[in-house]
């Protein structure tokens, strides 16, 4: 019995994209990319998520990290952030071979006890949230094809984004515009990998436009893990005056149907890596996963569009960014019959509709005061989400997998308005930092379905956020700073929506309190050599853990102070002959300081490695046409759940190969590139689900993967 996922109205919308983008796409950046890593001296890398200004990373008083658009897509099937954020110190990033669950995204511990999607980071696209208001993101939403950077933000200046306190993950797609160019890329690989990606950019009637519109197939790794990805996404780009600019974006993401693998225990993933946990307590067929029983299963459409408008006055600027979506999920989870017996029970369907919409208004401006540089930005942002939400059992009869009766029937509704202002002055060898944040969060529930009682409810969570950081500049080539700030993480709708025995919201959790400083270091040998490294500490009270997970569902808890001290360390350098290395070592303690439950002092925060290791050896030809590499991905053990008494997920290392070529002939372009992954076809543990109450913490990354691209772009 098969259900249609979505109305044909979802799908219209996902059509229209395919057909606006369907075009080939000229790689505008990509040649000003290899035209960079030709150049014996590195060129400044600006950022502005840290200050909201534009500025060197280099002078910014942080930990902050540039991702380019030739890692994010040269050698990359452009499908998984995974693919480029590997090589960021402070944040381990796991593609758990589950496209029903989305990534496993932490920033210094932070968001590794999430289930599914990303909680405890910020995500961003184009100045436009990818995030809710409660902190919960899907990092599928990220179109990778048009990626021009990801700036990734760690450490106390994330308090000045809102409702987290790990970091901030924000991706910058390229400009349209130029002559009108066309492209395709074909990717293909292992597990029946397959994608086609189909683009367009130019400029018409004085607006510079992007359209992009990809499809991605696989059959998945592990066992009941196959998906299908469709993305589209347009960006239309125009200036009204001399001083004025406006940029519009719209995007789409679906998929259906998309299987859910689940985790296993630590016997099964023994035996064979890819299979699924056996279902026991099914006599009739004795070697039918759970997974394959209850059909487990995701279907998502996730629609959005933005705007923002940039007005200068002088040095001046305002800037107004909107933006409205709706995303619609239908999940079917793991659950028996007997589990779902209890009234208060709210079965084993997930269905919702979300419409979600908010803007951000900002005033920035430069003055000179005190013989310094000031520049300050004044913003207000406000989001809101309403969910109707119904859940259903997963069975009629015995049949399992289908929609069955109505347990659930709610509006969820989830809003913030909050204020901010930051400043940054700048004098001789010194500046400094500086910003407060009001925090906050509403949280409302309407309860329709009686049956099992009233859950009806609701919790508001506040809190001031201030950040302070100094930076001295010792030399051209030397910089040292420090920073502190309190940050601000709380629960979200899913942690709410469960207490450990089943029955309605948990409106008793309380938000956590961090208090975070930093020191570091950042500095220029030679002309081809950057080093940056970083120590921090991370006091938390009231951290948000797993009280109890299974079959897809989690319940949280206030557990009790908890202590993250860490090192980063990052180096780039060119090594001459075409040669170029870099290296990202992350050192990270992070442990419960007082005991609750059976939980005893000094143990370790489960899904945090305490240090992972990036490592590359890099080589380009001086024309750019050919270009190959070695990558090292190491990380220590994690431990799978609170006590750190279950078999912890072992240690890793593995060696990925690739190696590219571009050739131009008069109006063409062509790259090909070849991956191979897991080089020595290691056999280990990618990723863990927190606290599941039935040991099926482990979720196997796959053995050696090969993968192949082929694109070809003409311009006009």
């Amino acid at each position: 019995m098969q259900q249609q996922p979505f109305p044909s109205r979802r799908r219209a919308i996902a059509a229209l994209f395919a057909t606006g983008g369907a075009a080939f796409a000229a790689h505008g950046s990509a040649m000003a990319a290899d035209e960079q890593l030709q150049q014996a001296t590195p060129m400044p890398v600006v950022i502005v998520t840290g200050s909201r200004i534009e500025q060197d990373s280099f002078d910014f008083p942080g930990a902050i990290d540039n991702v380019d658009a030739a890692r994010i897509g040269d050698t990359q099937v452009r499908v998984n952030a995974s693919e480029a954020l590997a090589s960021v110190p402070g944040l381990v990033v796991h593609n758990r071979e589950n496209y029903a669950q989305d990534l496993q995204i932490s920033s210094r511990g932070f968001g590794a006890r999430s289930a599914f999607g990303v909680r405890g980071v910020r995500l961003i696209a184009d100045g436009i949230p990818a995030s809710m208001p409660d902190g919960q993101g899907q990092a599928a939403t990220f179109n990778l094809d048009l990626a021009e950077r990801i700036e990734v933000l760690r450490g106390p200046f994330s308090a000045l984004y809102g409702n987290h306190s790990g970091g901030v993950i924000q991706l910058f797609t390229r400009e349209g515009g130029g002559p009108p160019a066309l492209e395709t890329t074909v990717s293909g690989g292992s597990d029946g990998l397959r994608k086609v990606d189909i683009s367009a950019q130019g400029e018409a009637s004085g607006i510079k436009y992007l359209l992009d519109a990809s499809r991605f197939d696989t059959d998945g790794y592990r066992d009941h893990s196959a998906a299908r990805r469709d993305q589209g996404f347009a960006k239309l780009s125009m200036t009204p005056s001399d001083t004025s600019r406006l940029t519009i974006t719209a995007s789409t993401l679906t998929q259906d149907d998309t299987q859910d693998p689940l985790g296993v225990t630590w016997a099964t993933f023994q035996r064979d890596p890819r299979a699924g946990e056996i279902d026991t307590t099914d006599p009739q067929t004795p070697q039918r996963t759970l997974a394959k029983r209850y059909n487990t299963r995701k279907s998502i459409e996730h629609t959005q569009a933005g705007a923002t408008f940039e007005q200068r006055f002088g040095q001046d600027r305002l800037r107004l960014t909107a933006w409205a979506g709706n995303r619609q999920v239908l999940q079917y989870q793991a659950f028996s019959r007997g589990f779902q017996a209890p009234p208060t029970h709210s079965g084993g369907v997930i269905d919702f509709d979300r419409d979600f919409y908010g803007a951000d208004l900002q005033w920035m401006t430069v003055r000179q005061v005190a013989n310094g540089k000031l520049s300050t930005t004044f913003g207000v942002e406000y989001s809101r989400s309403e969910d109707d939400r119904q859940g259903y059992e997963n069975f009629i009869g015995n049949e399992f997998g289908v929609r069955g009766a109505l347990r659930r029937d709610e509006i969820n509704k989830l809003s913030n308005f909050d204020p901010y202002v930051q400043t940054q002055w700048e004098s001789g060898p010194w500046t400094l930092s500086a910003g407060l944040r009001r925090s906050s969060l509403d949280v409302e529930v309407s309860d329709r379905f009686l049956a099992n009682g009233n859950d009806s409810g609701g919790v508001d969570y506040s809190k001031w956020t201030p950040v302070a950081a100094v930076m001295y500049k010792v030399s051209p080539q030397l910089n040292v700073y420090a920073s502190a700030a309190r940050g601000f993480e709380t629960p979200t709708l899913n942690e709410l929506f469960y207490s450990a025995g089943g029955t309605g919201f948990n409106f008793r959790l309380q938000p956590a309190v961090s208090r975070n400083i930093e020191v570091g270091a950042k500095a220029k040998l030679g002309d081809n050599t950057r080093v940056e490294a970083a120590l921090f500490q991370v006091r938390t009270d009231d951290e948000l853990v797993v009280e109890t997970s299974g079959g897809g569902r989690t319940s949280y808890r206030n557990a009790s102070e908890t202590l993250r001290r860490g090192a980063e360390l990052s180096l780039d350098s060119q090594l001459g002959a075409g040669f170029s290395t870099r290296v990202a070592l992350t050192l990270l303690r992070a442990t419960y300081e007082t005991p609750f439950g059976s939980v005893a002092a000094g143990s370790r925060l489960p899904g945090v490695p305490r240090a992972n290791l990036f490592g590359e050896l890099a080589w380009k030809d001086a024309g750019g046409r050919f270009g190959a590499a070695l990558e090292t991905i190491a990380s220590s053990k994690v431990y799978a759940e609170d006590t750190n008494r279950e078999q912890a997920a072992p240690g890793y290392a593995v060696v990925n190969a690739r190696v590219q070529a571009r050739q131009s002939v008069d109006r063409w372009r062509f790259r090909q590139f070849v991956r191979l992954n897991n080089v020595f076809d290691r056999s280990y543990v990618g990723s863990v689900i927190v606290g599941d109450a039935n040991r099926r913490y482990y979720e196997a990354a796959p053995g050696r993967q090969w993968m192949i691209g082929i694109s070809a772009q003409y311009t006009f």
